[in-house]
């Protein structure tokens, strides 16, 4: 087994797992493969609690993943009323989902013989990256906006990573980690551009099949910003459904902020593509993306977008911690919007992405 290949939509031209290229006719690269799935429930008794339970739906070997793992994965999956359940992913082990797809790019790299790596990132999925690549011994570069939070910044540089605070936003900080990988000798963990990623999210759709028995939830719903928790977890959905393990497709709600909905835009006008808009500062900095690469991809996966506003992401947040639950400001965007919707999406699990400790708690919160 050589691993996940990716193949460019435009050319058909194939990479294997071992190549370091992230991007072939300016696109992004998708999974050659289609979607797979775990082995049947029983099957799974006995086998370690991590993402690496799943192996035979991720294609990565042992060589490879073995090295990079930190042990993320099977996250608590919890009742919190009116029909919804959290899945509490800052239980990850750098507090954030971004542990999911980052640990393959990690095992990416080893077998592309990598000698140091560029990330950039809003915050959590540089952390993520910085520990990975200390796990594995490579130096790490990682560009975030100047406005990310200091907590998240000083994750970065705890884990020995090089941090470079891009002045503007999150589309400026991409290009500015692009054109420092172009100019060589960098492997590129980009959770945006590498569609490997999606396969390690694809792990939070089959836990949640796992922990419920064999079964998925009426809908999922999931932040999307660049979109990689949700093209994972649809891949998922497609993979189980075509193995057989699941009769029918749950809903798939996508959540912007209100202050940057480029998809909710789009989907609410009837484009298939995102639409250009004029965006605000937003506290949900995890999904502040108004130019999102695989906007089109995202756009023909989800059933329904939704959008929240930065009070009721204040209110979300300040309910969770009431229940327990300590969440940075993006990991709230998904249970406001659930309970907006007052109980008609039906059985709902909402992801908790991130953890409050990533950045603290906004004075301007309701106490």
């Amino acid at each position: 087994m050589a691993g996940p290949v990716r193949v460019c939509p435009e050319c058909g031209r194939q990479f294997e797992f071992s190549d370091p290229a992230w991007r072939c006719c300016g696109v992004p690269m998708r999974l050659a493969a289609p979607p797979a799935a775990p082995v049947p429930l029983g099957q799974l008794a006995g086998r370690p609690l991590t993402t690496w339970r799943y192996a035979e739906a991720l294609g990565v070997p042992a060589r490879w993943w073995q090295p990079a793992t930190l042990g993320e994965g099977i996250t608590p999956l919890l009742p919190a009323g009116d029909g919804i359940s959290v899945k509490v992913e800052y239980a990850s082990p750098t507090l954030s989902f971004k542990d999911r797809g980052v640990v393959l790019l990690l095992a990416q790299a080893l077998a592309a013989g990598a000698s140091r790596v560029i990330a950039d990132s809003s915050g959590n999925a540089g952390t993520a990256v910085a520990a990975y690549s200390a796990r594995v011994g490579l130096p790490a570069e990682i560009f975030v906006p100047s406005s990310t939070s200091p907590k998240k910044i000083a994750q970065v540089r705890a884990h020995g990573a090089v941090v470079n605070l891009v002045p503007g936003n999150r589309e400026a900080t991409a290009a500015a980690a692009i054109s420092a990988v172009e100019s060589g000798g960098a492997f590129y963990a980009s959770h945006v551009y590498n569609p490997v990623f999606h396969l390690g999210t694809a792990t939070y759709a089959f836990e949640v099949w796992e922990q419920l028995g064999g079964r998925l939830p009426d809908t999922f719903v999931l932040p999307v910003g660049n979109g990689t928790l949700v093209l994972g977890v649809t891949r998922a959905v497609a993979g189980l459904l075509a193995a057989g393990l699941i009769p029918s497709a749950p809903r798939i709600v996508a959540v912007q902020a209100a202050n940057c909905a480029p998809l909710a835009a789009a989907w609410r006008a009837g484009s298939s593509m995102p639409l250009a808009v004029d965006a605000s500062p937003t506290i949900a900095e995890g999904i502040a993306i108004a130019a999102p690469a695989r906007g089109a991809e995202i756009l023909a996966a989800v059933d329904e977008f939704a959008t929240v506003t930065e009070e009721q992401v204040l209110a979300g947040r300040s309910e969770l911690a009431r229940k327990g639950w300590y969440v940075e400001d993006t990991a709230a965007v998904c249970w406001a919007a659930a309970r907006a919707a007052g109980g008609s999406w039906g059985e709902v699990v909402v992801p908790l992405s991130g953890a409050g400790l990533k950045t603290g708690w906004t004075p301007a919160s309701p106490a």
